[in-house]
């Protein structure tokens, strides 16, 4: 009868003889848990910041409204009531859309930082991450060759 080979035992003898180096692992995953941390900051400063200015925008329009909403003696007065408050509306979209642009604005620049930051890091670990490898080799083809 034929003795069926062990596949599981031979991978497993295989692989132990190529040691594999986790802390690169582990640092590339503590890594990409710091950058998504920023990335969130980044993120919810972001949201805070619009969520303050929508409501000072519809505080102000309701605050208006209330102009517009009162009983008048004349009628020529519900339209100069009108008129000041699609005015003042207006006014207040352009600098609500201002401070909006100002956030996207800031977003984008500490992105970019973020970005320029994270591939600077990167290429570092790469570049000693090669080093240490070539010096592995190095001592490893040494060592073959002295025996």
């Amino acid at each position: 009868m034929t003795k069926t080979q062990d596949y599981s035992k031979m991978m497993q003898e295989m692989m132990g003889s190529f040691p594999v180096d986790m802390t690169a692992i582990t640092d590339a995953f503590k890594n990409q848990a710091a950058m998504g941390e920023k990335m969130s900051k980044v993120a919810l400063e972001a949201a805070d910041k619009s969520a303050e200015i929508s409501t000072a925008w519809t505080k102000e329009t309701i605050a208006k409204i209330g102009v517009v909403s009162t009983a008048k003696d004349d009628a020529a007065d519900y339209t100069k009531a009108m008129t000041d408050f699609a005015s003042a509306q207006a006014e207040l979209a352009a600098q609500n859309m201002a401070a909006f642009a100002e956030v996207a604005k800031k977003v984008q620049a500490e992105t970019v930082e973020l970005m320029l930051a994270a591939g600077k890091e990167m290429g570092d670990e790469a570049q000693a991450a090669v080093k240490k490898a070539t010096d592995d080799v190095s001592k490893a083809a040494k060592k073959a060759t002295t025996k």
